[in-house]
């Protein structure tokens, strides 16, 4: 639902202002995990941060990045499932709620190579830099295959902070092979496919990250649908909560 004054989850009281100093206003930004299903056990794309981050240096996670304004200007051919874009619009516009879903795609480009999207539609025209990048496959980004998994903020007083939501899609729907970018790119390091299991046991990872792997491995054990809601973690007042959404 949406939340405003005391109940919004970005809400931070007089007192703790008082006490901690005005926290860090979160920035948009959405994540991708992409699941292979040819083998025996389900595996999901994983890569290391660059030791230069200042925001999680060195930890294992999925791509994605921040909402880039290029990303509400695109136009895909396909849309989102109807459900998910219900789901996302609980919390924000349904023009947010797709630049949300693009820059997810975006960014698994810019840090894997790998392209969420189809061959078989005219191509897009834009004059962003990392769209054009994405756009001279002739492949238009699609979002109509992404799940909406979970949303999460980062608890206050961090020295970034993100309100990220996590999509997931199939690897069936993907072009191109993975690549990494060169030491000190700024992009994501050492990427590899890894089974849940074994992800879940991982050092480097960080907590949200590991909550949801979980998240993912109960979809695909229950066959999850788009409709199906996920967790939405954030803090307020000090301790952590969660809700559906």
């Amino acid at each position: 639902m949406k939340e405003t004054g005391q109940h919004d989850p970005n809400y931070v009281s007089a007192a703790e202002l008082r006490h901690q100093g005005r926290a860090v206003r979160p920035k948009d930004a959405a994540t991708l995990i992409i699941v292979r299903s040819d083998g025996r056990e389900p595996r999901v794309l994983l890569g290391q941060r660059s030791a230069q981050h200042k925001f999680m240096p060195n930890k294992f996670v999925f791509p994605g990045g921040k909402v880039d304004a290029a990303d509400s200007r695109i136009r895909p051919p396909h849309d989102l499932h109807p459900q998910v874009l219900n789901r996302l619009t609980q919390g924000c516009s349904a023009a947010k709620a797709r630049a949300l879903a693009l820059a997810a795609i975006r960014e698994t480009f810019e840090e894997t190579g790998l392209i969420v999207g189809e061959p078989d539609t005219p191509t897009l025209r834009t004059r962003s830099a990392a769209w054009s990048e994405f756009l001279r496959y002739d492949i238009n980004p699609r979002l109509d295959v992404l799940h909406y998994v979970a949303r999460a903020i980062t608890p206050p007083y961090r020295n970034r902070r993100f309100d990220a939501r996590f999509f997931m899609v199939d690897a069936q729907h993907i072009q191109g092979d993975v690549h990494e970018r060169p030491q000190g790119s700024g992009e994501l390091l050492d990427l590899h496919w890894i089974t849940l299991d074994k992800a879940r046991y991982m050092q480097q990872l960080p907590h949200i990250t590991r909550a949801v792997l979980t998240q993912v491995q109960q979809r695909l054990e229950q066959d999850c649908g788009p409709e199906t809601p996920g967790p939405f973690v954030y803090t307020r007042y000090g301790k952590r909560r969660v809700e559906q959404v």
